[in-house]
């Protein structure tokens, strides 16, 4: 069962999604649950209701049912399943995605168009001047603000909160004080004025060390009265407080610890005066032991009064059994021990006084080793503290990258407090003294702060974390870490205050920013959130993560809805230029790999699910996606900054490298973003904590020092960005292409899908500043296919002449002498970079050719590209075609002045005109198949050839590689090099000529389209043309089957296909020719003979390796796949055929083992014509008027079993009479010797086992034939080995009476009394010579002969003592039948193997309900396999389940596949047991029917799925044992499929 916690599901609003059974679900009683709101009611987060299942067929069938969502809330939202009596099995959860507003309209803004800016408040000023410093934003293009938190702070950050519910004073003016409301006005005025959104941040997991309302409610941070455990850790701090103190007025530098330490030697002197001064001095390990005097007389005690232990126990044994119980309260020595274990573990010999005093020595020894280990665990923790304390020095004080903080003080202390302390100063042991004064105690509050690498999901502060005691935490002294507990209960005034921040926040704000998002409780947002949208259900939630995990992300994303995962600060384990470089590096290695081919075109599935998944949607040149496809686990939308309050600012590269990191950033398909100051060029970082500046107001004319405009930094570049940025996802520019061309020169594509047209931004990277940096002054040229219509953008950043000393001592500065020179939407002419644009024809299409001049770093170009104006034409006028496939390729599609004739009728028209044997020709035909035509399957170089010629060679490949667009796999690589796959599809087609060769000319003209446009949009063209052809094809099929099959699940439909897949018409073999005096038979002009010869299909056993020559048909598949693929589909007069021309092949009372020319026709099976007699009777009762067949011509080949071949015609006799002659010749008896015996009809089998012999024991009524020398039933391996001297032994002869040819002979005896009694058949017995005389028996009498002698002789009683059973000392197994009766070697007669089930089916009144019931349930347990049945108990001495036809040892049971039939499971008897088990079921009652019916549904879940996955869309003729694959058996069985659609008919 798949657990789908950590996978993203995201959806739009809109969407319907559907839940569907998997395979391991599918015959259980399953129901789904989900929390998304039922209409008309509310979202409550903790209410699930079950969802109702809907049958599209009207059918009950778990294949195709499903419950669906029809998604149009926002939010996170959970599902589960129950199955059975488990009322939780697994589930996940769904990420519906906001839709937000912006203007008077209320007009949409996608997510992709996002471009936001974010500010820090307290640079903002009074409210009432908000509008002017924010309208920069509006005038760059941005469309969203976002804000830092706008609440009354603490003394330090910005996101350090003092109290959540008020709005910053600052923001207020003297004499005028703003209110929540005001900036509600404001937010709104700029939503609907400006149409910007504005979004603020949230803070969940701490407030300010100085808020007043925690001083009031210290319950709602961690202290030492709601959190004990952490004493330890307080103490310690103290500890390094008063230390610090000490070393900051000098009391150790005599010990080599001054206040300024500067070297090494300081560094190890602070470790030694930790270990003497601060932890020996702590004693903290007492903290965790046991107080061993006070147990040990209280387990004196015990033992006195008489409690008594079960057992002493050896020593290793008592440190396992001794249980410590942990001291509520965490008092040193407070730690108890468990006394019922110590009784249990440490007991006395007697109750003497000397063996209690023992048994109490043994106990104090246990806890003094307890004690001792607890000691090292503690010295342990305070290693790592040491190690973490000193690190800490060195980054602070010594390291070149840290702050430098100078001598220790006590504003700087040696390291940073982890807990408030609220009082005056006062000594150590004073302060030991207020840790047991509970309301001293409860305002000893830990403060916030992180651990690198630490599981997100853990709450560092919660009992069982040692961060604190270990001195790991990288904390944050201004801020205190919030106490919510499991839910509201645990601590009311927290959730409800920081609820109405919640609300206050949604009622004003459209999202909202987590901060800290991966160190706040999960639950506690998650809470939070939903109050959030229970006010604005469209509520766009964005946060930083750092957990460093894609999964570990979902599980936030999925329990919280995030909606964008901002990327790029320096603070993602994947920071901004990480990203960028990952990019670059996915490019290179993409040019490495595209050399003659269009640089698009090599984007492969892997890059994509990295770099592209946070940069873009998909890849140009994507797949057209299905409406109706699996939903696949995504990756969280991104918001892509190019810089964030957390990053130091480019200049520190370069101030060049701007203005390409924002073009970068603004060509991503997903939301951007920057921060206030970039696009000015700040040249330092702004400090959340130290930052008293102002930012700048906008004012378009001139630009003053505290003032800024267009000319200002790269915001001109900026507002030209921004503005492409959302006009690109506004108009569906959804693809997405980086190209590294040189070392600093990187391309991006945007490419819309439906109009094809493209937007390419060059952009050189200054990585290293150009003033100083020497840079290659030449750029490779650029080659981009199709038209350049203009350049939409060219951008530098330039050095002005302005005086650069003007300095605001009230604003925030930036670099007046920088500014961006940028040309909008001008000519190539007019570029000041562009040196030559030329028209090339390349192999990858035509386009241009751009050489660059002057294109220095910091410059960008962007040039807005469309097709070549034929490739236009043809691409549209393709459209066109398509849109009978999909609504989808209307945009973009176009009319065309003159179409092929063949194109102007619907593709339908043309396919309905294909016979079903013309569509194995179109879809199917394996390599065999064709190079028996001449031909063969498609190869694609470097990689393989295709599993058919036809269509569905191509879909089984195009189906894996579509979902994930793995445009790199080597068949797109074929297609956008040549044409040659295409001319293979029409040529194929167009040779064959008649309505094949339309459909081949159809695919010639949509082709030719494809031909004369770019070849990286060659493979997704190609797919839309192939994808709808084989849909229209295979709608055709079904047109032309029966109810069952139009009306049937995917499943049935999918087995059905199997009818086409293996029934065509051979070109070296085909069908014995059938009478000419029939009407209906198909004929064509044979291609060797040039003749008009009859042309019925015939049927391919199985392929591979059983599908051309004299392997091809074979009597015995044939019959077992018959009903199952001709009759319930419905092809009823080429079934008639096939039967007739059997039928004429009647030889010795039996049909042909295998059909070939004359001489190669084997009469040496048993069973294939009492399979053909069974489908005669089938055919009799599906088809209307079916019993007409029986007086149907039967030209007979061979009138007598010594007559030579005779033409069709010239020996014809209705069918009655051949079936007659078969009942006959088998009561008078078979015995033949096979002609051209010898080794060159079969190398393996010995002389005697070309002696055939066949017919009936009087006895008993029992078909019977065969011996030790030969095996004619289906099981019929024959010995290869002459190492293992298995050559010429059959491995399973099966000689005697087979249970299944019992039955088959019972069925038919059956039906021909009552075809006779209703005056279908003329004869009423069959007349046998013995002895000279001539006998008549009956067909009753033979019935009843047979019914009345069969459980008597093949039913396996639990009496041992069974007068009936003659080998009483062979039975192995009982409540089972017999595999076979009166066996040359009896012990043959008792395997378990799986053919008495056949026999249940076609002659089920053979059998004892009950006892067919259990025997059937023996059969589940010892020879069910997944997809088929044991061939034999995996009990038995000889079974072994894997077969492996090339191995040759000196095993003579497994040597050259001598198992074949000895254990490894075929496929096509698990349909007969399954129908045998439902008809049964059916006859015990409707309980144990619907169990059945569940059961069977189940099992038939794995064939959905082998066939689903089956590149051969087929199912195996066997499996080796399990299930495994066997890479010897047919990749798709006549049979197997036949006998599974079987089932289906029969539910």
């Amino acid at each position: 069962m798949e657990k789908l916690e950590r996978s993203l599901f995201r959806l739009e609003q809109g969407f319907e999604l559907q839940f569907r059974l998997g395979p391991t679900l599918q015959g259980k009683e399953v129901q789904v649950y989900t929390n998304y709101p039922a209409k008309d009611h509310k979202f409550d987060r903790l209410k699930f209701h079950s969802l109702d299942w809907v049958y599209p067929n009207g059918q009950e069938d778990d294949c195709d049912k499903y419950c669906r969502l029809d998604l149009i809330v926002a939010g996170s939202y959970q599902y589960y399943f129950s199955c059975g009596d488990k009322e939780k099995v697994s589930g996940g959860y769904i990420v519906v995605d906001p839709v937000l507003r912006v203007g008077a309209n209320n007009d949409i803004l996608p997510l992709d168009c996002i471009s936001s800016q974010t500010y820090l408040a307290k640079c903002l000023g009074p409210l009432d001047k908000w509008l002017d410093r924010v309208r920069v934003a509006k005038e760059t293009g941005y469309n969203m603000i976002h804000f830092t938190p706008l609440q009354k702070l603490g003394v330090s950050s910005c996101y350090s909160l003092a109290d959540q519910l008020e709005l910053n004073p600052n923001f207020s003016l003297e004499g005028k004080h703003y209110t929540w409301r005001d900036v509600g006005n404001l937010v709104e005025t700029v939503r609907k004025d400006w149409n910007m959104l504005c979004i603020t941040d949230v803070v969940y997991n701490q407030t300010a060390a100085d808020s007043e309302w925690i001083d009031l409610h210290p319950e709602c941070g961690y202290n030492l009265v709601n959190s004990p455990y952490l004493k330890p850790a307080w103490l310690l701090d103290r500890a390094l407080w008063h230390l610090s103190c000490e070393v900051a007025d000098g009391k150790y530098a005599e010990q080599g610890l001054p206040a300024l330490i500067q070297h090494e030697q300081h560094l190890n002197a602070l470790q030694g005066i930790l270990w003497q001064q601060v932890f020996s001095k702590l004693s903290l390990w007492e903290f965790l032991q046991v107080s061993v005097d006070e147990a040990v007389e209280q387990f004196r005690q015990l033992l006195q009064a008489g409690s008594l232990g079960v057992t002493s126990r050896s020593s290793t044994d008592c440190r396992q059994q001794l249980k410590m119980v942990q001291d509520p309260q965490h008092r040193r020595f407070g730690n108890t021990v468990d006394m019922e274990s110590a009784l249990d573990t440490f007991a006395p010999h007697s109750r003497s006084p000397s063996d209690i005093q023992e048994c109490c020595n043994c106990f104090r020894r246990r806890l003094e080793e307890l004690n001792l280990e607890l000691y090292k665990e503690m010295n342990c923790h305070a290693e790592q503290a040491t190690n973490c304390i000193v690190g800490n020095v060195v980054y602070e004080r010594l390291a070149e990258q840290g702050p430098k903080l100078g001598p220790v003080t006590r504003k700087y202390p040696l390291c940073p407090r982890y807990f408030t302390f609220p009082f005056e100063e006062m000594t150590f042991e004073e302060e030991m003294h207020l840790m047991e004064q509970k309301d001293k105690a409860c305002h000893f509050l830990a403060h916030d702060g992180s651990v690198t690498g630490n599981n997100p999901l853990r709450n560092l502060t919660e009992s069982g974390s040692e961060v604190y005691l270990r001195r790991e935490l990288v904390c944050e002294s201004d801020t205190i870490k919030l106490r919510y507990g499991e839910r509201p209960e645990d601590c009311p005034y927290l959730w409800a205050h920081m609820n109405k921040y919640t609300e206050i926040t949604a009622k004003l704000f459209c999202g909202v920013r987590l901060v800290n998002c991966h160190s706040t409780p999960v639950h506690v947002a998650e809470a939070m959130l939903a109050a959030a949208r229970a006010i604005r259900p469209d509520l766009y939630v964005i946060a930083d993560l750092c957990t460093g995990s894609q999964l570990t992300d979902n599980v936030f994303v999925n329990r919280l809805g995030i909606t964008s995962l901002v990327r790029g600060t320096e603070t993602d384990l994947l920071a901004r230029s990480t990203l960028l470089n990952a990019l670059l590096e996915n490019a290179q290695c993409r040019q490495n790999t595209a050399k003659s081919t269009d640089a698009r075109s090599a984007t492969g599935s892997q890059e994509e699910g990295g770099w592209l998944s946070w940069f873009g949607k998909e890849p140009v040149g994507a797949f057209f996606q299905p409406s109706l496809r699996p939903l696949i686990p995504a990756v969280t939308h991104t918001m892509f900054m190019d810089g964030t309050l957390n990053d130091h600012s480019p200049i520190q590269r370069s101030v060049y490298d701007f203005l390409p990191s924002s073009a970068l950033v603004s060509m991503a398909c997903c939301a951007t973003g920057s921060t206030r100051g970039y696009d000015e060029l700040l040249p330092n970082q702004i400090s959340l904590v130290k930052e008293d500046h102002l930012y700048s107001c906008w004012n378009p004319e001139v630009q003053k020092c505290d003032q800024v405009n267009l000319k200002t930094g790269i915001m001109a570049g900026k507002m030209a960005l921004n503005k492409l940025h959302q006009e690109l996802a506004a108009e569906g520019f959804t693809q997405v292409y980086v190209e590294q061309l040189d070392e600093d020169v990187v391309t991006v594509t945007r490419h819309c899908p439906s109009s094809h047209q493209s937007v390419l931004a060059v952009l050189r990277r200054a990585v290293k500043n150009p003033e100083g940096h020497h840079h290659k002054d030449n750029v490779p040229p650029l080659f981009i296919p199709g038209q350049i219509e203009e350049v939409v953008l060219e951008a530098r950043t330039i050095v002005r002449d302005i005086n650069s000393d003007r300095r605001s001592d009230i604003n925030i500065n930036s670099l007046p002498e920088y500014t961006a020179e940028i040309q909008e939407h001008i000519q190539l002419k007019d570029s000041k970079v562009v040196k030559k644009a030329a028209m090339v024809s390349k192999h990858s299409g035509v386009g241009q050719e751009i050489l660059f001049k002057k294109f220095k770093p910091g410059c960008i170009i962007i040039f807005r590209v469309t097709l070549e104006s034929r490739s236009r034409e043809q691409l549209g006028a393709l459209r066109r075609h398509l849109i009978q496939f999909s609504p989808q390729y209307q945009t973009g599609s176009l009319a065309e002045h003159s179409t092929p004739a063949v194109l102007t009728k619907p593709l339908m028209t043309i396919m309905s005109r294909l016979t079903l044997a013309d569509m194995n020709m179109l879809l199917y035909r394996c390599d065999a198949e064709e190079r028996e035509d001449g031909g063969g399957c498609y190869d694609i170089p470097s990689w393989l050839s295709l599993h058919y010629g036809g269509l569905q060679g191509l879909m089984s490949v195009l189906a894996e590689i579509r979902p994930k667009n793995e445009l790199g796999h080597s068949l797109c690589d074929n297609l956008r090099g040549g044409d040659w796959m295409m001319d293979f599809i029409s040529n194929r087609l167009l040779a064959k000529g008649g309505a094949v060769g339309e459909v081949g000319h159809w695919f010639q003209a949509m082709f030719s389209y494809l031909k004369h446009m770019p070849r990286y949009l060659v493979p997704c063209y190609f797919d839309a043309i192939i994808q709808g052809a084989y849909t229209t094809a295979l709608e055709a099929v079904f047109k032309q089957m029966s109810s069952f099959i139009q009306n049937g699940s995917s499943l049935v439909k999918q087995l059905a296909l199997g009818s086409v897949q293996m029934y065509g018409v051979g070109h070296c073999l085909m069908l014995p020719t059938i009478s000419p005096h029939l009407k209906d038979v198909p004929h064509c002009l044979s291609e060797i003979t040039c003749q008009d010869n009859q042309c019925c299909v015939s049927l391919a056993a199985g392929l591979p390796h059983f599908c051309v020559g004299v392997f091809r048909s074979w009597g015995r598949d044939t019959f077992i796949a018959l009903r199952g693929l001709m009759l319930l589909t419905g092809r009823h007069l080429e079934a008639r055929n096939i039967i007739l021309a059997f039928a004429g092949t009647l030889r010795y009372g039996l049909i042909p083992n295998l059909l070939g020319p004359d001489s190669y026709l084997r009469y040496n099976c048993r069973d294939a014509v009492w399979w053909w007699m069974q489908c005669i009777q089938e055919f009799c009762t599906l088809v209307p008027d079916g019993v007409s067949i029986l007086k149907c011509p039967v030209s007979r080949m061979f009138p007598t079993n010594v007559s030579d071949p005779q033409p069709a015609g010239a020996w014809d006799q209705p069918l009655y009479d051949v079936i007659q002659e078969v009942m006959q010749r088998h009561m008078q008896g078979i015995h033949f010797r096979e002609n051209n015996a010898g080794p060159q009809l079969d190398h393996n089998m010995t002389d005697e086992g070309f002696n055939v012999e066949a017919g009936v024991d009087q006895s008993t009524g029992f078909v019977y034939g065969g011996s030790r020398f030969n095996c004619g039933t289906w099981m019929d391996k024959m010995g290869e080995s002459e190492r293992a001297h298995n050559k010429g032994i059959p491995a399973t002869p099966r000689d005697g009476s087979a249970v299944e040819l019992v039955g088959l002979c019972k069925s038919t005896v059956r039906w021909l009394v009552k075809l006779h009694n209703i005056g279908h058949f003329p004869h009423a017995a069959v007349t046998i010579r013995r002895g000279g005389q001539t006998y008549s028996v009956s067909y009753v009498e033979w019935d009843h002969k047979i019914q009345e002698n069969f459980e008597k002789n093949f039913y396996i009683s639990h009496d041992p003592h069974d007068p009936e059973e003659k080998h009483p000392q062979l039975v192995h197994k009982r409540g089972i039948y017999k595999d076979s009766f009166g066996a040359s070697s009896p012990w043959c007669d008792y395997q378990l193997r799986p053919n008495f089930p056949i026999a249940m089916v076609v002659a089920p009144e053979l059998f004892t309900v009950e006892k067919a019931w259990e025997s059937l349930d023996v059969a589940e347990r010892k020879l069910l396999g997944p997809l088929g049945m044991k061939t034999l108990d995996p009990d038995d001495m000889v079974y072994c389940g894997v077969y492996d036809n090339n191995l040759d040892n000196d095993k003579f049971n497994q040597a050259k596949g001598f198992n074949y039939h000895q254990g490894p499971e075929w496929l096509w008897p698990m349909g007969y047991f399954l129908r045998a088990k439902l008809y049964f079921a059916k006859k015990m009652g409707k309980e144990t029917y619907d169990k059945t019916v569940n059961l069977v549904k189940n099992i038939l879940s794995h064939h959905a799925v082998h066939l689903e996955r089956s590149p051969w869309k087929g199912l195996p003729g066997l499996t080796n044992e399990n299930g495994q694959h066997c890479p010897f058996s047919c990749k798709s069985q006549a049979s197997s499929l036949a006998a599974i659609l079987e089932v289906l008919y029969d539910i």
